[in-house]
């Protein structure tokens, strides 16, 4: 049975005086055209319009070929979904003194509800959850039918636009579907952006449920997190009068505020703040809360009765915990990600003539932590001391130590989250962390992430895994790259909106901050300083970003900060709080930032690096691997470069109107192709597989390079006057098959750039700085720790035949969060021999580090030259099978640059280092030292247990020009 639905058993017993709660899959759903030429059975909630007809077989995968051309056709339709409520309707008993609740988790999102006939409501935020009284709806009036008619998103935005009241707004919107969007509240890139499809799904996206609540004598209810969220076994789940609507459960410091920092000594303050949804009138209503773990208990908090009403009612509590009992949560590589089961109990006594007491307990998973983003002005001390640039501090404190934030952003999981799962989130969360990210950027333009499965109709887990992984979530409120209007039609739909989803996710220790959108900030300065009457969308901003949303977010939450967009330039003042924008003092450094850069001849150019406090976004983008394209290419001819279907699933830049394929593709497609061109060697053989396969190979590895430099300028600036802390790659997870800047494809398999972060993002790394201009080779070992640390660095000097010219060890000591200078020199007739030319050499710098009793290595490599016109030598590289997927790679001619190896279609896993167990792949293979691989397999996403090992390949730059 589906869940939930052994305890819907008890609603449908004629006569039955308990409450339960009922999951609408349940039911048997149907989906039909507004005209009803298609009508087809229905799965039920958590579903969408594309999923059911693909189900039907009247649609293939809308990831395949050229679908998201093909299918514009369902975009533009108006569909029904219907369910039968017979069974409902049948035991309902109207003797009987109930409150029936209608309640759904999210809705996608224009539609018209209607139960039994009765209008319900009428519906337009993707981000809401509606519950609905239906009390007085249970006789039918004129069918037996819940009908929940959508209208496309996508029609409805461009009817609001064609609205006389409409405001222009001057930045453009140039996706798929433009213009639109700013009108709508639902997942901004679902219009199309520059790494996805514009599929504008439509349908009940998430879990939804119909409640019952009766006067029935006393009984107990035990849960897991609410709302919904039951106990096992399920058929023990009997709901009293009483309904947990929502939960806030919010742990921070005494006095600690959003201006106001935490006081690390302070005692903390556990706020259980729930909303609940009363079918009777209660008296003397109780809460305890209790930490069985710590062995801590609270008095009884008592409150004012409950009434019965359809409104929701609150109730809070604040219970005081010494700072010294509970152990504090880390992100896992700088502690540990302690938590601990926060039980809750409830009782609450009914009044009227038979009084009987209801008990309501649920567990909760939380921890203890303070996260703070600090912006406060640098002071004098430490600018003459400690040679800080001038300007405000911008990173963040965990238990009020600064620490360096390192990771991705992530962008949604699936364009259809009804069928997102966990097993699928997991991977790519465990992958952030088996690379060394602490922190993922939720972008703004995505959708909120669950906190799981069975919370709030999560339909998969997100924040809980962060929660227990040890990474830290940077959340966004979803606004992005665009204006927005001002309107009390808007504003009455986002205030619930934000309200809810800060309050679900209060709980998780994983969440660092709430920023109000994405890129938001930087446009309207823009338009402030270039159109006639910009002074009017900067005050329009100012209003939504500054007042409005700010008020909201800071009045749910003490535990987070709130500031107004992804990349800001800081405040003024955050008591009162004012927006910096430009009003900085020149020379002075504020706020964070981002970089794009798609000229490869200024990729590895550090004097076209911003200098700032927090890098938040910055990336280049790179084809997915062959494997991938296996996936959704459906013709031989389709498995080249600049084939059609290729390029019609590169959306950068995007079209900016419906054209297909994108007609702006050869600009993204270029940006690439002169990128390997320019540094690696062109991929050319006799074979138009392997060419193709070396063009994907080569993007990735390219991307990687470029990027791999980024973050070690970043991470050096920690111990520079910028003080940089911060660098979130754009962007860990994909979409789907397509040109994007992910490192990891839409299936889960690792890109070079995830193993290049992994090696990157190491607590220690050696770094070579090249200035191409002086000839200046400055090679820097950085450390993120905390903690002074210790450590050897080798550098050699190869030629590609392998041979050692030069080896030298350096012993080094890096202060806490700095970095030292290992080796230093100019000019080229420094580094390689006398008389030697710089194309047949190249340096190999390698760390390793003692802490806490683990070693730490790291391996990077610098070429005095470009690759495309290095004297490469043929590796001859020899693979020897061993048992459990391990396969010995040895070069038996020269040095294999870029050495890489491919896991076969339909398996999913990654490759580690045998000895160490880090994950290893992308490096130079060296002759005489011989690399041990082992293939890790996650069986839940393999489709493929038991692959052959004769299917694995691998490949390196020499395969670019030789089959």
């Amino acid at each position: 049975m589906k869940p939930l639905q052994l305890a819907s058993v008890l609603l449908l017993l004629p006569g039955s005086t308990l409450g339960s709660i009922l999951d609408l899959s349940s039911l048997q759903w149907t989906l039909k055209s507004q005209n009803g030429s298609i009508q087809i059975p229905a799965s039920g909630p958590p579903s969408q319009a594309h999923i059911d007809l693909l189900r039907a077989g009247l649609i293939t995968e809308p990831l395949l070929g050229i679908n998201d051309f093909t299918q514009r056709w369902v975009v533009n339709e108006n569909w029904i979904y219907t369910a039968d409520l017979t069974p409902i309707l049948k035991a309902h008993d109207p003797s009987t003194k109930q409150t029936n609740l209608l309640l759904f988790y999210g809705i996608d999102t224009i539609a018209n509800i209607t139960w039994a006939g009765h209008p319900v409501a009428w519906v337009n935020n993707q981000f809401q959850q509606y519950a609905f009284d239906v009390t007085d709806k249970m006789s039918p009036a004129g069918n037996n039918n819940l009908t929940v008619a959508f209208e496309s998103a996508w029609l409805y935005g461009l009817n609001v636009t064609q609205r006389a009241d409409a405001e222009f707004f001057p930045n453009g919107n140039g996706y798929e579907y433009p213009g639109v969007r700013q009108w709508v509240r639902k997942v901004a890139s679902d219009f199309g952006w520059d790494w996805g499809p514009a599929f504008v799904p439509s349908g009940i996206y998430k879990p939804a449920y119909f409640i019952t609540l009766t006067t029935a004598a006393g009984n107990t209810q035990d849960t897991g997190t609410p709302p919904i969220s039951p106990s096992k076994p399920q058929e023990n789940l009997v709901l009293g009068p009483v309904f947990i609507e929502e939960s806030s459960i919010d742990i921070y410091k005494e006095g600690q505020s959003f201006s106001v920092a935490p006081n690390q000594k302070a005692d903390w303050i556990v706020n259980v703040t729930l909303g609940l949804r009363s079918g009777v009138s209660t008296e003397t209503p109780t809460m305890q809360l209790s930490f069985s773990e710590l062995k801590l208990q609270s008095q009884k908090f008592n409150f004012e009765p409950l009434s019965q009403t359809s409104e929701l009612q609150w109730i809070s509590a604040l219970w005081h915990i010494p700072d010294s009992v509970p152990e504090r949560w880390y992100p896992h590589n700088l502690g540990t990600p302690k938590l601990y089961d926060l039980a809750v109990d409830l009782e609450l006594e009914t009044s009227g003539q038979k009084q009987s007491t209801h008990k309501i307990s649920f567990t909760t998973r939380t921890g203890f932590r303070t996260i703070q983003l600090v912006q406060d002005p640098y002071s004098q001390e430490d600018i003459e001391q400690r040679g800080i640039t001038p300007g405000d501090n911008w990173h963040f404190e965990i238990n009020g130590k600064a620490f360096y934030a390192l990771g991705t952003n992530i962008i949604p999981f699936d364009p259809f989250y009804a069928r997102t799962t966990t097993d699928q989130v997991r991977w790519v969360l465990e992958s952030a962390v088996k690379s060394g990210q602490n922190m993922l950027r939720i972008w703004g333009g995505g959708t909120y992430q669950p906190s799981g499965p069975s919370v709030a109709g999560g339909v998969y887990d997100f924040y809980s895994i962060c929660d227990e992984l040890g990474i830290l979530a940077w959340s966004e409120l979803i606004f992005s790259d665009s204006l927005y209007p001002i309107n009390d039609f808007l504003l009455e739909s986002i205030e619930p909106e934000v309200r809810q989803n800060v309050r679900r996710i209060n709980r998780h220790p994983s969440n660092a901050q709430w920023a109000g959108g994405n890129e938001i900030e930087g446009i309207v300065v823009t338009v402030n300083s270039t159109i006639a009457n910009g002074t009017h969308y900067l005050n329009e901003y100012v209003t939504l970003f500054q007042d409005f949303l700010q008020k909201i977010v800071t009045s749910e939450t003490r535990s987070v900060t709130y500031t107004d967009c992804s990349t800001t330039k800081g405040v003024l003042s955050l008591d009162p709080y004012v927006l910096r924008f430009n009003n900085g003092t020149e020379g002075g450094i504020y706020g964070n930032g981002e970089r794009y850069n798609y000229d490869a001849t200024q990729a590895f150019n550090y004097s076209t690096f911003p200098v700032i406090r927090f890098m938040n976004e910055f990336g280049f983008h790179s084809m997915p691997s062959f494997y991938s394209w296996e996936e959704v290419l459906t013709s031989p001819g389709d498995f080249s470069f600049n084939s059609t279907v290729v390029m019609s699933r590169d959306h950068h830049p995007p079209a900016g109107d419906l054209s297909f394929p994108n007609p702006n593709a050869p600009i993204g497609q270029g940006q690439m192709t002169a990128a390997v061109e320019l540094w690696l060697p062109t991929p050319n053989t006799a074979d138009t597989n392997q060419t193709f396969a070396q063009w994907c190979y080569s993007t990735q590895i390219f991307q990687t390079m470029t990027m791999v430099s980024e973050v070690a300028f970043y991470r050096r600036g920690a111990g520079l006057g910028e003080n940089n802390l911060g660098a979130l790659v754009w962007q860990l997870n994909d979409i789907w098959q397509g040109v994007s800047w992910s490192s990891i494809e839409y299936s889960g398999r690792w890109k070079v750039l995830q193993y290049g972060l992994t090696s990157i993002f190491s607590p220690v790394v050696a770094y070579p700085f090249w200035i191409a201009e002086t000839e200046n080779l400055q090679i820097t070992a950085i450390s993120d720790r905390w903690e002074e640390v210790h450590g050897t660095a080798t550098i050699s000097l190869y030629d590609w035949k392998g041979t050692l010219h030069n080896q030298t060890e350096t012993d080094y000591t890096i202060p806490s969060l700095n970095n030292s200078i290992l080796f230093e020199t100019s000019g080229l007739n420094t580094i390689i021999p006398a008389g030697g030319d710089a194309r047949d050499f190249w340096i190999l710098m390698t760390t390793k580090t003692e802490i806490d009793g683990k070693t730490f290595t790291s391996e990077q490599y610098f070429n005095p030259t470009s690759l495309a016109s290095a004297n490469l030598i043929d590796p001859q590289i020899q693979v020897t099978h061993g048992s459990k997927l391990t396969f010995q790679l040895s070069a038996k001619g020269g040095v294999a640059a870029w050495t890489w190896m491919d896991h076969p279609l339909g398996t999913m896993g990654i490759f580690v280092d045998d000895q160490t167990g880090q994950p290893l792949n992308a490096f130079y293979l060296i002759p005489g030292q011989d690399r041990t691989l082992k293939f890790i397999l996650n069986e839940q996403l393999s489709k493929v247990k038991n692959p052959d090992p004769r299917d694995f390949v691998v490949r390196s730059l020499w395969n670019n020009t030789h089959v």
